[in-house]
C-alpha cells in the first residue's frame, strides 16, 4: 500500500512539473515577442494566438506543424493548431516561433469560426535568420525573424485586421517555394 500512494504522489509531481514547464514555454515566447518591441500590441489587440515552436522541413515538397494557444482579451480561450505545406526549392528544417493579433472582435471570430488559411505565402530562410514576404487572400503579411540572442523583427502592421510576426529559433533551411498556412481551433 505505501509503494501505491509513492507511485501516485511521483506521478503526481511529473504531472505537475509537466503543467508548468507548458506554462513557462508560452510565457517566455511572449516575452520573446515582447523584447523584441511589440509588447504593446499584445495589449491593444482584441486577441492573439501564440505559437511557442513550429517545426518545418522540407525537400522540394515542405512542411510545417505547430500548436498553440488562444487568447481574447487577455484570457486564454482556447487552442489552436497550423499546419503549412509548401512546393518549390526547399531544403532543411528550422524551427520559429509565432503570434497572430487580431485587431478587433471580427478578425478573432473569423479565425475561431473553423478552419483558417493564410494563402500563397513565399518565404526564404537561412540559418537563424529570415526574410519573408507574403501574399494572401485571407490573412496576413507582416514578417519577422531573428534568435533568442539576436532579435530582429519587422512588421507591416494590421493587414484585414491580422499582424502576424514570427521569430526563427534555429535550423538551416533554404527555400524558395509557394504554400499557405492552414489553423484550426479548438475552444477550451
Amino acid at each position: 500500500m505505501n509503494y501505491l500512494y509513492r507511485s501516485a504522489l511521483v506521478l503526481l509531481m511529473l504531472i505537475l512539473s509537466a503543467s508548468f514547464a507548458v506554462a513557462d514555454e508560452y510565457d517566455e515566447t511572449r516575452t520573446l515577442f515582447e523584447n523584441a518591441g511589440i509588447g504593446h500590441l499584445f495589449e491593444s489587440a482584441y486577441g492573439y494566438a501564440l505559437f511557442p515552436t513550429i517545426g518545418k522541413g522540407g525537400f522540394v515538397v515542405g512542411g510545417a506543424y505547430g500548436e498553440g494557444r488562444v487568447y481574447e482579451q487577455g484570457r486564454h480561450v482556447g487552442y489552436s493548431s497550423m499546419i503549412q505545406a509548401s512546393i518549390g526549392f526547399q531544403l532543411g528544417g528550422t524551427g520559429f516561433s509565432q503570434v497572430i493579433f487580431f485587431e478587433d472582435q471580427r478578425a478573432f471570430a473569423e479565425f475561431v469560426s473553423g478552419n483558417f488559411e493564410f494563402e500563397a505565402e513565399a518565404q526564404a530562410t537561412v540559418l537563424t535568420a529570415a526574410a519573408g514576404a507574403s501574399a494572401s487572400t485571407g490573412g496576413s503579411s507582416a514578417v519577422a525573424s531573428g534568435t533568442k540572442n539576436n532579435v530582429a523583427i519587422a512588421g507591416a502592421g494590421y493587414n484585414k485586421g491580422m499582424a502576424t510576426y514570427t521569430i526563427t529559433k534555429g535550423g538551416l533551411m533554404y527555400e524558395a517555394s509557394i504554400g499557405g498556412q492552414k489553423f484550426s481551433f479548438r475552444r477550451l
